[in-house]
């Protein structure tokens, strides 16, 4: 057999990806299939044929970590607050130790998202790691010495789901949201949230990347959208620094890729965290959208 391997999986609504790395994570091979959507059985399955064959292919069985939609309940072992529904109050994690005969670990992708990027990332060094997806949604994961942090509900680092810090009255009660409450942060620091600012105060549609695309340029509404875009993110992690003060702050996800967020933010921030200016470094995500599936290889610590 050849060399020990670590197997990522990141399961995500409309795909399955998984990754074998070795040790030092270089990676040595990759299968994308589509998620068998609404399927219980079938994502089961298709998580366990993409393992078997990243084995079959690199000539070793190895550990394997899988990033999900959701958390898995310490005290009883089920998945809860996927978005992907039909993985929720299911024993995900202990279904899959049994298909494939090994201890199988599960964790949030966001806390993957701040393993991978603590481990060999953006954010190497650094001991209290606060990750941050902003995308469709807006999730968060904490690492801990390169080690996901989950407490005992499972639901550390989910800040998307606080209410948004210091709104204005205009802001209140805010957007509803799919968890049932209103004016939770992911309804405003999001593409989706994006598009809807600039619906609502424009009277006109767009997608993200145009309204980017249109403050660049000079557009003075996209300008001001992104501007409070800008300041309610900064509001959401000065109250994050309240809370955990993190180390350092890494930014995954399609809004994580403008530039200007890691130019104005840090001086936004510092207006509204207790005693003034912070030093908290914001960075981007080294591995971009394949730092999910480098994290949840990183389940099973590796020797480097």
């Amino acid at each position: 057999m050849a060399q020990s391997i670590h197997i990522g999986i990141d399961l995500g609504g409309t795909k399955i990806e998984g990754r074998a790395f070795t040790s030092s994570g270089t990676e040595l091979d990759r299968i994308r299939v589509a998620t068998p959507k609404g399927s219980y059985p079938g994502t089961i399955e298709a998580i366990a044929e993409t393992v078997e064959a990243l084995e079959t292919r690199a000539g070793s069985k190895g550990t394997v970590g899988v990033g999900i939609p959701g958390t898995v309940v310490r005290s009883t072992g089920l998945v809860k607050n996927a978005n992907s529904v039909w993985l929720n109050g299911m024993p995900l994690e202990q279904a899959l130790s049994k298909r494939l005969g090994r201890e199988v670990r599960c964790a949030n992708d966001a806390n993957c998202l701040a393993v991978s990027e603590a481990v060999d990332g953006a954010a190497r060094g650094y001991p209290v790691v606060f990750g941050v997806i902003v995308g469709t949604g807006c999730g968060g994961g904490v690492a801990l010495d390169g080690k996901v942090h989950n407490g005992p509900n499972g639901v550390a680092g989910e800040w998307g789901h606080n209410p948004l810090p210091w709104a204005s009255a205009a802001e209140l009660p805010g957007p509803e949201c799919y968890c049932g409450k209103r004016g939770c942060i992911e309804r405003w620091i999001s593409g989706s949230g994006l598009e809807r600012d600039y619906q609502e105060t424009t009277g006109k549609a767009l997608h993200g990347p145009d309204i980017v695309a249109l403050s660049v340029g000079g557009d003075t509404e996209a300008m001001a959208t992104m501007d409070r875009l800008e300041d309610r993110m900064a509001r959401s992690l000065a109250g994050v620094i309240h809370v955990l003060d993190p180390d350092v702050f890494v930014l995954g996800g399609g809004l994580s890729k403008l530039d200007r967020l890691y130019i104005n933010l840090p001086s936004l921030i510092s207006q509204y965290t207790f005693g003034g200016p912070v030093e908290t470094p914001i960075v981007q995500a080294m591995h971009g959208d394949a730092s999910g599936v480098r994290g949840a290889a990183w389940l099973w610590p590796a020797a480097r």
